[in-house]
C-alpha cells in the first residue's frame, strides 16, 4: 500500500508536460519568423507591411533586468495581455497555438502559469535565444 501511495504522489507531483524548446523552435519558424525574423531580431520579411515594428525577441531578458519575462511573454502570446500589433490575442494563430490540456509553467516567484502546450514550447524556445548582452 505504501508503494502505491508513493507512486501516486510522485505521479501527481510530476509536471503534466515538460516544455520542449525544440518543438517551440519549429513553431517559431512556422508562425513567428515571418514578422520577427529567422534570428528573432525583428527583421522578418513581413516587416515592410507592418505598421508597428516587431520587437527583437532576443532582447526580452536584457530589457527586463536580465530576467526572462515569462509571465509577460505567455500573456502576450496567448492574448491575456494583447498587443496592438497582433490585433489582440493573435487571432491568426489562436487555433494553432491553443488546444490540448493546459500545462503549468513557473513564474520567477514560483506561481504556476497555465497555458497551452504549444505556447509553453514556444516560450521555452524564446527563453533559449536570449542574448547575453
Amino acid at each position: 500500500m505504501r508503494s502505491l501511495t508513493l507512486a501516486l504522489t510522485l505521479l501527481l507531483a510530476a509536471p503534466a508536460s515538460a516544455q520542449d524548446a525544440d518543438a517551440g523552435r519549429l513553431l517559431y519558424m512556422d508562425i513567428c519568423a515571418a514578422c520577427h525574423g529567422l534570428e528573432a531580431t525583428g527583421n522578418g520579411p513581413m516587416v515592410e507591411a507592418l505598421t508597428i515594428a516587431p520587437p527583437d525577441l532576443t532582447q526580452l531578458s536584457a530589457n527586463n533586468d536580465g530576467v526572462f519575462p515569462i509571465v509577460r511573454v505567455v500573456f502576450q502570446v496567448d492574448g491575456r495581455d494583447p498587443m496592438i500589433a497582433h490585433g489582440g490575442p493573435m487571432p491568426i494563430f489562436g487555433p494553432y497555438l491553443d488546444g490540448g490540456a493546459s500545462v503549468a509553467m513557473s513564474a520567477p516567484d514560483g506561481t504556476p502559469i497555465l497555458t497551452s502546450p504549444a505556447i509553453a514550447d514556444l516560450v521555452a524556445y524564446l527563453e533559449t535565444i536570449q542574448s547575453e548582452g
